[in-house]
Protein backbone atom coordinates (compact mmCIF):
# COMPACT_ATOMS: atom_id res chain seq x y z
CA UNK A 1 0.00 0.00 0.00
CA UNK A 2 0.84 3.26 -1.10
CA UNK A 3 0.92 6.53 2.10
CA UNK A 4 -1.41 8.30 -0.51
CA UNK A 5 -3.59 5.44 0.21
CA UNK A 6 -3.27 4.66 3.74
CA UNK A 7 -6.79 5.37 5.85
CA UNK A 8 -4.13 7.43 7.78
CA UNK A 9 -3.37 9.93 5.74
CA UNK A 10 -6.77 10.04 3.92
CA UNK A 11 -8.71 10.81 7.39
CA UNK A 12 -6.27 13.43 8.11
CA UNK A 13 -6.99 15.26 4.28
CA UNK A 14 -10.14 14.81 5.19
CA UNK A 15 -9.89 16.77 8.66
CA UNK A 16 -7.38 19.34 6.94
CA UNK A 17 -9.99 20.02 4.30
CA UNK A 18 -13.38 20.02 6.44
CA UNK A 19 -11.80 22.38 8.96
CA UNK A 20 -10.36 24.83 5.70
CA UNK A 21 -14.26 24.72 4.44
CA UNK A 22 -15.62 25.21 7.43
CA UNK A 23 -13.22 28.25 8.28
CA UNK A 24 -14.38 29.70 4.51
CA UNK A 25 -18.15 28.67 5.37
CA UNK A 26 -18.06 30.87 8.44
CA UNK A 27 -15.85 33.57 7.17
CA UNK A 28 -18.48 33.78 4.26
CA UNK A 29 -21.46 34.22 6.24
CA UNK A 30 -19.59 36.78 8.62
CA UNK A 31 -18.91 38.73 5.40
CA UNK A 32 -22.92 38.56 4.49
CA UNK A 33 -21.98 36.58 1.53
CA UNK A 34 -24.01 33.66 0.14
CA UNK A 35 -21.72 30.07 -1.19
CA UNK A 36 -21.50 29.36 -4.50
CA UNK A 37 -22.45 32.73 -5.75
CA UNK A 38 -20.49 35.67 -8.22
CA UNK A 39 -20.14 37.53 -4.67
CA UNK A 40 -18.38 34.49 -3.16
CA UNK A 41 -15.53 34.32 -5.61
CA UNK A 42 -14.78 37.82 -5.77
CA UNK A 43 -14.28 37.31 -2.07
CA UNK A 44 -12.30 35.10 -2.62
CA UNK A 45 -10.56 37.46 -4.98
CA UNK A 46 -9.97 39.95 -2.24
CA UNK A 47 -8.56 38.01 0.54
CA UNK A 48 -5.77 36.35 -2.20
CA UNK A 49 -5.04 40.92 -2.21
CA UNK A 50 -3.38 40.64 1.19
CA UNK A 51 -3.41 37.75 2.62
CA UNK A 52 -1.43 38.50 5.86
CA UNK A 53 -4.75 39.77 6.73
CA UNK A 54 -6.32 36.39 7.03
CA UNK A 55 -5.91 33.37 8.73
CA UNK A 56 -4.23 30.46 6.92
CA UNK A 57 -7.83 28.14 6.46
CA UNK A 58 -9.61 31.20 4.95
CA UNK A 59 -6.94 32.25 2.27
CA UNK A 60 -6.71 28.04 1.22
CA UNK A 61 -10.27 28.24 1.55
CA UNK A 62 -10.52 31.30 -1.35
CA UNK A 63 -7.89 29.55 -3.42
CA UNK A 64 -10.67 26.20 -3.16
CA UNK A 65 -13.25 28.81 -5.18
CA UNK A 66 -10.64 30.17 -7.87
CA UNK A 67 -9.66 28.55 -11.09
CA UNK A 68 -6.16 29.27 -12.62
CA UNK A 69 -6.63 31.32 -15.71
CA UNK A 70 -2.84 29.72 -17.35
CA UNK A 71 -3.15 25.82 -16.15
CA UNK A 72 -7.32 25.60 -15.37
CA UNK A 73 -6.24 24.07 -12.14
CA UNK A 74 -7.33 24.78 -8.84
CA UNK A 75 -5.19 28.47 -8.04
CA UNK A 76 -2.31 27.03 -6.24
CA UNK A 77 -2.62 23.86 -6.92
CA UNK A 78 -1.30 23.45 -10.75
CA UNK A 79 2.02 21.67 -11.87
CA UNK A 80 5.34 23.93 -10.40
CA UNK A 81 6.12 26.07 -13.60
CA UNK A 82 2.76 27.39 -13.99
CA UNK A 83 3.40 31.20 -12.67
CA UNK A 84 -0.05 31.79 -11.45
CA UNK A 85 -0.27 28.69 -9.28
CA UNK A 86 3.46 29.13 -8.46
CA UNK A 87 2.58 32.89 -7.20
CA UNK A 88 -1.15 31.51 -5.46
CA UNK A 89 1.34 28.68 -3.62
CA UNK A 90 3.71 31.60 -2.38
CA UNK A 91 0.60 33.57 -0.79
CA UNK A 92 -0.49 30.91 1.04
CA UNK A 93 2.42 30.99 3.50
CA UNK A 94 2.07 34.80 3.84
CA UNK A 95 -0.94 34.30 6.12
CA UNK A 96 -1.45 34.19 10.01
CA UNK A 97 -1.56 31.39 11.99
CA UNK A 98 -2.94 31.19 15.16
CA UNK A 99 -2.21 28.06 17.55
CA UNK A 100 -4.94 25.79 19.10
CA UNK A 101 -5.39 26.08 22.70
CA UNK A 102 -3.72 22.57 24.68
CA UNK A 103 -1.06 22.34 21.72
CA UNK A 104 2.87 23.20 21.54
CA UNK A 105 3.69 26.47 19.77
CA UNK A 106 4.22 26.30 16.27
CA UNK A 107 1.68 23.21 15.87
CA UNK A 108 -0.20 25.07 13.79
CA UNK A 109 2.22 25.83 11.82
CA UNK A 110 3.59 22.28 11.01
CA UNK A 111 0.16 21.70 10.47
CA UNK A 112 -0.36 24.42 7.74
CA UNK A 113 2.94 23.25 5.72
CA UNK A 114 2.55 19.44 5.87
CA UNK A 115 -1.45 19.88 4.65
CA UNK A 116 -0.21 22.29 1.97
CA UNK A 117 2.49 19.44 0.73
CA UNK A 118 0.03 16.73 1.35
CA UNK A 119 -2.82 18.33 -0.81
CA UNK A 120 -0.78 19.69 -3.37
CA UNK A 121 2.37 16.31 -3.53
CA UNK A 122 2.99 17.21 -7.52
CA UNK A 123 4.63 20.08 -6.40
CA UNK A 124 6.74 18.48 -3.83
CA UNK A 125 9.75 16.35 -4.15
CA UNK A 126 9.11 12.66 -2.86
CA UNK A 127 11.45 13.75 0.38
CA UNK A 128 9.58 16.03 1.62
CA UNK A 129 6.09 14.64 0.65
CA UNK A 130 7.10 12.02 2.97
CA UNK A 131 8.12 13.53 6.26
CA UNK A 132 4.85 15.76 6.22
CA UNK A 133 2.84 13.62 4.96
CA UNK A 134 4.06 10.74 7.83
CA UNK A 135 3.75 13.30 10.75
CA UNK A 136 0.34 15.50 9.34
CA UNK A 137 -2.28 13.05 11.31
CA UNK A 138 0.29 13.52 14.41
CA UNK A 139 -0.34 16.90 14.22
CA UNK A 140 -3.60 17.40 13.99
CA UNK A 141 -3.67 15.19 17.22
CA UNK A 142 -2.02 18.30 18.75
CA UNK A 143 1.85 16.24 18.03
CA UNK A 144 4.78 17.88 17.69
CA UNK A 145 8.24 16.58 16.94
CA UNK A 146 11.05 18.25 18.64
CA UNK A 147 14.23 20.12 16.18
CA UNK A 148 15.72 16.79 16.87
CA UNK A 149 13.28 14.21 15.99
CA UNK A 150 12.58 16.28 13.11
CA UNK A 151 16.27 16.72 11.72
CA UNK A 152 16.61 12.22 12.59
CA UNK A 153 13.33 11.91 10.27
CA UNK A 154 15.19 13.91 7.42
CA UNK A 155 18.47 12.00 7.96
CA UNK A 156 16.65 8.26 7.85
CA UNK A 157 14.09 9.47 4.80
CA UNK A 158 17.54 11.10 2.95
CA UNK A 159 18.39 7.27 2.84
CA UNK A 160 15.75 5.66 0.85
CA UNK A 161 15.09 5.78 -2.50
CA UNK A 162 11.32 7.39 -3.99
CA UNK A 163 9.72 3.95 -4.09
CA UNK A 164 10.77 3.26 -0.36
CA UNK A 165 9.59 6.52 0.64
CA UNK A 166 6.26 5.90 -0.74
CA UNK A 167 5.41 3.03 1.03
CA UNK A 168 6.28 4.61 4.25
CA UNK A 169 3.10 5.04 6.47
CA UNK A 170 3.67 5.94 9.82
CA UNK A 171 6.97 7.72 11.19
CA UNK A 172 8.00 4.12 13.03
CA UNK A 173 8.28 2.67 9.82
CA UNK A 174 11.36 4.79 9.95
CA UNK A 175 12.71 3.04 12.81
CA UNK A 176 15.33 0.39 12.49
CA UNK A 177 13.84 -2.92 12.42
CA UNK A 178 15.16 -5.09 15.77
CA UNK A 179 15.82 -8.49 15.66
Amino acid sequence: MRRVDHPRLIAALRQVEDSIDEAWWRFCAESGITAGTADERELAEVVLQDTSEFDWRIVDGALKQLTCPDCGSGLGAGPIGCASCDQANGFRFAARETDRPDVPPGNEHAIRVSSAVARTRHRYSPRARAGYELYLPDLLEGALPTTPQAQRTKALINQLTDDQLEQLLTPADLQPKRV
